[in-house]
């Protein structure tokens, strides 16, 4: 299991970086393998600094991320190597993950050398033809050309086979989908629907609350680094408890409407702040004069279960931990 339990990350900004930007502020949640996890927010809400943790491409300044128990910032040499052989990244845009001056099949000569460099060649092709497959990818079309002879979906596919020779359990799957047209979005999301079956567990970081959705089982809704909503996929999209992903729902393009029958304010994009009067359930349901607390979520992380397996935060968390809406509303 990849745990993460009240990670937080903080970035050295302004001049001599004497300011703290708060990014990521005590997140916690769990990824199994054959789950998918969709992890959604605006942009600048912390989600790809989440992947990029998990992936050890930047340091966690609190809290920790487990894998099988153990703390992933303590590991080195082998224990890292083997760590990447279980969690693997695949990001935003494919082409600035290939060398331009190299053809395609040299992302996998590199992993060969790491992990596979006892394999006989005709193992090695056999393992890399297995994981071409697998991703719906004839090894003729695509082996031997280079990067810009190859479209973005197939560079996409590329990028997930690597991940699967290494026999992977985790995938962070970084906005993948956002630069990609229609017809291939789909044919990339079923295709980790394939691998979820077949075991794999998948982070699915997007701003796209449509795609995750479609994809995902479980469902965390981030705001300014906080999760503000957390539950399966069902309960956040059918039943939303928090103002925030109830705006974010609301806003979602419908096929069957057009522009100007759509509600202004719903038109007026993401620029939500709660009012005065917003109901707060996180607070309501604590114990009388508490501002804290799980309320039997995860440990310190500012969630409550308001109903089973359904968590949601403050409506809008002062500094202190008061409610800046209105707490005394009940669950």
């Amino acid at each position: 299991m990849l745990t993460l339990e009240r990670v937080s990350k903080t970035y050295k900004v302004g001049l001599f970086g004497g300011t703290d930007l708060p990014a990521v502020r005590d997140v916690s949640f769990s990824l199994q393998p054959g789950e998918v996890i969709s992890l959604i927010g605006e942009s600048g809400s912390g989600k790809s600094t989440i992947g990029k943790m998990i992936l050890r491409l930047l340091s966690v300044n609190g809290g920790t991320i487990t894998h099988d128990g153990t703390d992933i910032a303590t590991l080195r040499g082998p224990g890292l190597r083997s760590y990447y052989q279980t969690v693997q990244g695949v990001f935003q845009d494919p082409f600035s993950s290939f060398n331009p001056i190299f053809k395609a099949d040299h992302v996998f000569g590199l992993i060969r050398g790491v992990y596979f460099g006892s394999a006989s060649a005709a193992d090695w092709q056999r393992r890399l033809e297995d994981a071409l497959e697998a991703v719906t990818l004839d090894p003729a079309q695509v082996l031997h050309k280079y990067p810009h002879q190859l479209s973005g979906g197939q560079l996409q596919r590329l990028l997930i086979a690597r991940a699967l020779l290494l026999d992977t359990r985790y995938l962070v799957a970084d906005e993948i989908i956002s630069m990609l047209d229609a017809s291939t979005r789909i044919d990339v999301l079923n295709l980790l629907g394939d691998l979820k079956a077949r075991g794999l567990g998948i982070l699915f970081i997007t701003h796209d609350l449509s795609l995750g959705n479609y994809i995902s089982e479980r469902t965390v809704i981030l705001r300014r680094g906080r999760i503000v909503e957390m539950g399966t996929t069902a309960a956040v999209f059918g039943h939303p408890i928090h103002p925030y992903t109830r705006m974010l729902i609301a806003s979602v393009p419908r096929l069957h409407e057009k522009w100007g029958q759509i509600d202004a304010g719903v038109r007026a994009g993401s620029g939500w702040t709660p009012a005065p009067t917003e109901p707060c359930r996180y607070h309501g349901a604590l114990p009388d004069g508490a501002t804290g607390g799980s309320l039997a979520g995860p440990a310190g992380s500012g969630l409550a279960e308001l109903e089973a397996g359904h968590f949601a935060g403050c409506v809008a968390p002062r500094a202190d931990g008061t409610c800046g809406g209105r707490p005394s509303v009940t669950a």
